[in-house]
Parts: structure tokens; C-alpha cells; sequence
């Protein structure tokens, strides 16, 4: 018998733009539990990219995980013997996780800046739809194509 699901804890608004989407972010980005860190990174990306766009940091941030996340994507499901990729619809609350992972990811993967430098590029690059992230989500969207036919497998 399974035992409950945990109940999902409640995460506060971060401190300067009162908004859920930048708290969860910043948990991402954080690494061995240095919060302060992370704010630091994020914030400075901000206003790098205020500085670099003439628009508010938090409208590009937002436009960014617009753009990079997926609405389908491969699971893995095993009918007999056969092992199918099945595309599936993606549930928004992972959605926002994939695309800022994505974006993360993409931003560490651009070498010889610091952080804060290398995420406001990335999230102007995803605000454009170019840059790694966006190439993630192509990636992902294409594979779902190239295998609609196990559709029926859901």
C-alpha cells in the first residue's frame, strides 16, 4: 500500500519583486544551500540586464521562461518488451522547472564571465528566442514530433 503524498511547502515571495517565479528561481540556482548567493547572482543579472536593454530585468526574466518552456515532451514507457518514447503534454509547474533549468544550465555552460553576467545574457538571448535554452526546447519539441505516432501509448 502507498503511503500519503508529502504536503507541497509553501515558499515565500522573494524580498525585492514579491514574486513566486523569482523565490523558486532563485532556489534553483542556489547550490549547498547558499541562498544569499544566489540573490546576489540573480539581482545583478537584473540590473545588467536593465543596463543592457533599457527594460525592467524582471519583464526579460519573465518573457524568458515564456519562451523556453516546453509543451511536450518524451516519457519513457515500456509495452511489451518494446521500450516507446511517448510524447506528453507538460504540466505547467514543470514547465516553469524545466525551462529554468534549462536557462540555468545554459548560463553555466557560457564560460569566462561571472555568473550574474552569464545568466543576464542567456535570459536576453531566451527573451529573443535564441541561446541555449531555446535550442533545449526546440530539441525537446522536436523529439515529441518524431515520435506522435506512440501517442496512443499515454
Amino acid at each position: 500500500m502507498r503511503r500519503r503524498r508529502p504536503e507541497r511547502r509553501e515558499i515565500a515571495p522573494d524580498p525585492i519583486y514579491g514574486d513566486l517565479q523569482v523565490a523558486k528561481f532563485i532556489n534553483y540556482l542556489m547550490e549547498r544551500g547558499k541562498k544569499g548567493v544566489a540573490e546576489k547572482i540573480f539581482y545583478d543579472a537584473m540590473e545588467s540586464i536593465q543596463a543592457k536593454t533599457k527594460t525592467e530585468g524582471i519583464k526579460i526574466f519573465q518573457q524568458a521562461i515564456k519562451n523556453a518552456s516546453p509543451l511536450l515532451e518524451v516519457k519513457s514507457r515500456r509495452i511489451g518488451g518494446a521500450t516507446y518514447q511517448v510524447p506528453i503534454e507538460v504540466p505547467k509547474n514543470r514547465q516553469f522547472y524545466l525551462a529554468s533549468l534549462w536557462l540555468i544550465n545554459a548560463a553555466k555552460g557560457r564560460k569566462g564571465r561571472p555568473m550574474a553576467d552569464r545568466l543576464a545574457l542567456e535570459l536576453i538571448a531566451a527573451a529573443n528566442n535564441e541561446g541555449g535554452a531555446i535550442k533545449k526546447k526546440d530539441d525537446t519539441h522536436r523529439m515529441a514530433e518524431a515520435n506522435k505516432a506512440f501517442a496512443h501509448f499515454r
